[in-house]
């Protein structure tokens, strides 16, 4: 029998080549998040270990968008390190061992991608700075596509699941893979016998549904929302407890499935970072949260607030990592 946290999965019980420039430095000299300097952070490098216009992106840019405007830090570098599943970055940042001058954007799917790629470089090596938002899954199907509803979709994978191919942006492990993973469970079709296509992020992702290489996708409500609107895409469920507001779209439990997901993200440093430069960063992420601009933010996006920094993140990290290894060993993927 399936267990309580295989039926609902939310944020608590789940819950994952560019040139490179130097580093820069403080107006002081000292490195960028060194020290307890005073003012804002400069040469500061923040990575996202996936695809442009993925949802790492997409939060990577207004993190720095933000703490530019609130003059928090200047001349951030924001830069796409992408491949296997968000391990390519984490191999990089590890290897940053003891440079205050970078962070790197994460979150579910690299908690997952870690297990699943057998990655070398884990999470529990890095230094946690922040955990952000949660953001809800959607159930997408192609603005064409002849399913209208959930039922009608789950009808036509239970007849024929390797005929019916699901798209996300998450390797094994991720929060893409694990809600197909966990719908099918739930429905009465066995997961061994998806057959899931795994994109290099949401913007791939989104070429593949609109090209109609696969006949639904698991992504993020913020990574289809405008396709939602022009009617280029169509949102079928949404995993959240409540609908998602300007989505139009019912909850899977509106539909009649028990299952409730939530993706989230935050930030990370390299390994061997003084306390002081980590505080720095915190202090830094902090302000940007508090002001009036990042609220503005999670609002446009539709991203719910799931702040927590220092200690009580690591210790989120270390519960999340146990559980999605936990869960992938349920479903057979681990």
């Amino acid at each position: 029998m399936r267990t309580a946290s295989l039926r609902r999965l939310t944020v608590g019980a789940v819950a994952a080549g560019l040139v490179l420039t130097g580093c820069g430095t403080t107006a002081e000299g000292g490195s960028a998040a060194g020290g307890g300097e005073e003012g804002a952070i400069s040469g500061l490098r923040l990575m996202v270990p996936n695809s442009p216009g993925s949802g790492y992106d997409t939060t990577g840019r207004a993190v720095a968008q933000v703490l530019e405007d609130e003059e928090l830090a200047s001349g951030i570098e924001v830069f796409n390190l992408e491949g296997a599943g968000g391990t390519v970055g984490l191999q990089r940042l590890v290897n940053e061992e003891g440079n205050a001058e970078m962070l790197m954007q994460m979150g579910l799917g690299v908690v997952g991608a870690q297990f699943s790629n057998q990655s070398e470089a884990t999470l529990d090596e890095t230094t946690p700075i922040a955990k952000l938002i949660e953001e809800a899954e959607a159930i997408v199907v192609p603005g064409d596509s002849p399913f209208q509803s959930i039922d009608d979709l789950v009808q036509a994978w239970k007849a024929d699941p390797g005929n019916t191919p699901v798209g996300g942006a998450s390797n094994p492990g991720g929060p893409d893979h694990l809600t197909p993973m966990l719908l099918a469970q739930e429905v009465g079709v066995d997961p061994a016998t998806v057959n899931y296509v795994a994109y290099d992020g949401g913007g791939e992702l989104l070429a593949g549904i609109l090209g109609g290489d696969v006949a639904f996708a698991a992504t993020g409500v913020g990574e289809v929302e405008e396709s939602a609107a022009a009617g280029d895409v169509r949102i079928l469920a949404v995993t959240t407890d409540e609908p998602v507001e300007g989505v139009d779209a019912p909850t899977l439990a509106d539909e009649g499935v028990d299952l409730v997901f939530s993706n989230w993200r935050g930030i990370v440093a390299p390994p061997g970072i003084s306390e002081e430069e980590t505080q720095r960063f915190v202090d830094a992420i902090t302000e940007m949260h508090d002001s009036e601009a990042w609220q503005q933010v999670l609002q446009d996006q539709g991203w719910t607030d799931a702040f927590v920094t220092g200690d009580e993140f690591s210790q989120f990290l270390a519960d999340e990592s146990d559980r999605v290894q936990s869960v992938m060993s349920e479903l057979g993927l681990a």
